[in-house]
């Protein structure tokens, strides 16, 4: 019997430790699948879904309403810096001074979406009449208005301004029918409603010089 007890405490050791290792290699192995998570989690597959969609964001009406509205911008933002110095009328004045505050800023960031979408900007020189931007001055129209004074200057910048705003809304209302980036179409809502109000405004403004 003594040695039967002793052959049976072994078993039993035996089989303790085998079922204590089992259980240490699962533990291990739980563990290792866990840590293992993280990494499959941070490949690069995120980013290029990321890239796609960023390529997919813009079409080409959005890249030519960018291209186009810069230089539009840009004349207008001219006209107003020279209301500073030539204007008479109070609201001529602060008029000019409310569309160079709202349109610098739009220039910059139309700027940084054609870098974005690799595309050039347009440069502004010449007479661009003919280049599809309504309400575009030519540099005759440009230079009448810096010839100007006073109360004549007020009204030719009220009359050329009024067409130019009718020109960049032509050009927001083609980027809502025909733009897909959500950010340049809201933009030219912004355009839309801002130069609309500024139109109404010059008319009543020409209607008591």
């Amino acid at each position: 019997m003594p040695i039967n007890r002793a052959v049976l405490r072994k078993l039993v050791l035996s089989t303790a430790t085998g079922i204590g290792a089992l259980v240490l290699l699962t533990a291990c192995g739980g563990a290792a699948t866990t840590s293992a998570a993280p990494d499959h989690v941070g490949m690069p597959a995120t980013p290029t879904a990321s890239a796609s969609t960023q390529a997919a964001a813009f079409n080409q009406a959005d890249v030519m309403f960018a291209q186009m509205m810069i230089p539009h911008h840009r004349q207008a933002v001219e006209m107003a810096e020279l209301a500073e110095t030539r204007a008479a009328d109070p609201e001529i004045k602060e008029l000019a001074q409310k569309i160079k505050a709202a349109q610098d800023p739009e220039i910059t960031t139309m700027r940084g979406w054609l870098t974005a979408w690799g595309a050039a900007e347009m440069p502004m020189d010449g007479d661009h009449s003919g280049h599809g931007m309504p309400g575009m001055m030519t540099k005759k129209d440009m230079a009448r208005l810096k010839a100007s004074k006073g109360g004549k200057f007020d009204r030719m910048f009220a009359q050329m301004m009024i067409e130019h705003h009718d020109g960049a809304i032509d050009m927001a209302k083609t980027e809502l029918s025909q733009g897909t980036n959500p950010e340049a179409k809201d933009l030219a809502e912004t355009i839309i409603a801002a130069q609309q109000g500024e139109i109404d405004q010059m008319k009543q403004i020409l209607e008591r010089l």
